[in-house]
């Protein structure tokens, strides 16, 4: 594939820097061949992906300067930062570990630098160093609250086959407190590529689902690959991640009983499929799914207010045409065709005001399986859009995924909303008093996750 990500122009305008995702290349506009500046990044599984504008009023790249990238290993996920002098082949490797490194800046007057490194346990942190980078000095602790709370054991990257015989990668967070040779629940957490978050440290948060938030309370977090075949988004899903699982299961730590999934946007729309394809699943948790890939192609994205077409032609829906030329394709890969097969009990959230995936995707998933008589409960926060905004929907979304997973994976008893469901004229009353319960709740939570770490100690 021909180079075309831009880096910038380089100054005086005679060339551009461009990516061909792997490669930095230095293209001349008038005439020339194209030179790879970085030389190895293919051949090495090496993508050079980000360059660093140091000089915040630099008008366009001064290739006599240093330029610096961030370079990052497609297979070993190793992370770092080139230096790439005078312009000229090949870069110089500064830093290369088992890390992340996203933010590299430099003092105004003077040859100090300071960067980021980070890991699934260690927050990024700024270091301080010269050009060449040796020896950073760390600078900053900026989350030491951290050891006040029960944090992942460790992590492992699974390489496994697609079904169509793809090379694949995951990443197997374990449970705090984890012990060899003890199997632990699991969530599947789905999108689309997403090993590369190997070294990522993921802060937590309330707002759906989080990793460091599961693996502290006793749950693996595994995080798969997925690519596409065309025509298939659906199927592509369950060609990777089953796979994964099972690559993920060989491990011994994943509890083969004991697995939930979930996915949010594109993730839930993975989600909602899986479990009409599959009994492996004991739960799962659809955020904002595309349910129907047929009613959905000609609705309004109306965050922006254009038409979906494009994303299932041009974007991830991957479809090589309408649904008029390959309405099999559509029908195979829509979840709501195939919701007579789900057994996997199912929480769905969908929000009124969802101005991406429109709200009645949900409604017609919910609905569908309801009539069918399926396990299925449907989260909806008034005024809300794709994602939630408002910290207590937040909150309350966040601590119903819990339980829910709580619950199938952990045998814990169900709560009210759960097991009986909330009539909608006593929504407001029950929402104040599980406010209430929910603050007396953590502060206990914090009071007890405290003492297990001193008895820890």
């Amino acid at each position: 594939k021909p180079p075309i990500r831009p880096f910038g122009w380089v100054k005086g305008g005679q060339a551009v820097l461009l990516s061909d995702n792997w490669d930095v290349w230095l293209v001349p506009i008038s005439s020339g061949k194209a030179t790879n500046l970085t030389v190895n990044g293919r051949d090495k599984g090496i993508r050079y992906r980000r360059r660093f504008r140091l000089d915040p009023k630099e008008k366009g790249i001064d290739l006599s300067q240093p330029q610096y990238f961030t370079a990052y290993g497609e297979w070993t996920k190793k992370g770092g930062l080139i230096r790439l002098d005078r312009g000229r082949p090949p870069a110089k490797t500064l830093l290369w570990d088992d890390a992340l490194f996203s933010r590299l800046i430099k003092a105004k007057n003077k040859e100090v630098y300071l960067y980021t490194r980070e890991t699934y346990k260690d927050y990024p942190d700024f270091y301080v160093a010269g050009p060449d980078l040796k020896n950073g000095r760390r600078l900053t602790e900026a989350n030491p609250q951290q050891k006040e709370f029960l944090w992942s054991s460790g992590s492992i990257l699974v390489n496994y086959q697609s079904a169509k015989g793809d090379k694949l990668q995951a990443a197997l967070f374990l449970p705090a407190n984890y012990e060899k040779g003890k199997t632990y629940p699991t969530i599947v957490y789905i999108y689309e590529k997403l090993s590369q978050s190997f070294h990522r440290y993921f802060t937590p948060y309330a707002n759906g689902f989080n990793k460091s938030v599961y693996t502290s309370r006793g749950y693996a977090v595994l995080m798969p690959d997925i690519v596409y075949k065309v025509n298939d988004p659906g199927m592509s899903a369950v060609w990777c991640v089953l796979p994964a699982i099972k690559a993920a299961i060989a491990t011994g730590v994943v509890d083969e009983n004991r697995i939930g999934l979930h996915g949010h946007s594109w993730g839930g729309y993975q989600t909602a499929f899986l479990v009409t394809q599959t009994d492996l699943f004991k739960a799962a948790v659809a955020g904002a799914p595309l349910t129907n890939m047929i009613s959905m192609y000609s609705s309004i994205y109306w965050n922006t207010g254009s038409a979906n077409q494009p994303i299932f032609e041009s974007s991830q829906g991957r479809f090589k045409g309408g649904y008029w030329d390959y309405l099999e394709a559509y029908l195979r890969n829509s979840p709501v065709i195939h919701a007579k097969k789900v057994k996997t009990p199912l929480l769905i959230l969908h929000n009124d005001k969802d101005g991406a995936v429109d709200w009645n995707q949900g409604i017609e998933y919910y609905n569908t399986l309801r009539r069918l008589q399926k396990p299925v409960i449907m989260l909806q926060y008034k005024g809300e859009n794709h994602g939630l905004r408002k910290l207590p929907n937040q909150k309350d979304y966040t601590v119903r995924m819990m339980e829910f997973f709580d619950h199938y994976l952990k045998g814990k008893p169900a709560p009210m909303w759960l097991k009986e469901g909330i009539p909608h004229l006593q929504l407001k009353k029950h929402l104040r008093e599980r406010t209430k319960k929910l603050l007396m709740k953590a502060k206990k939570d914090k009071e007890q996750t405290r003492a297990e770490k001193n008895k820890d100690k």
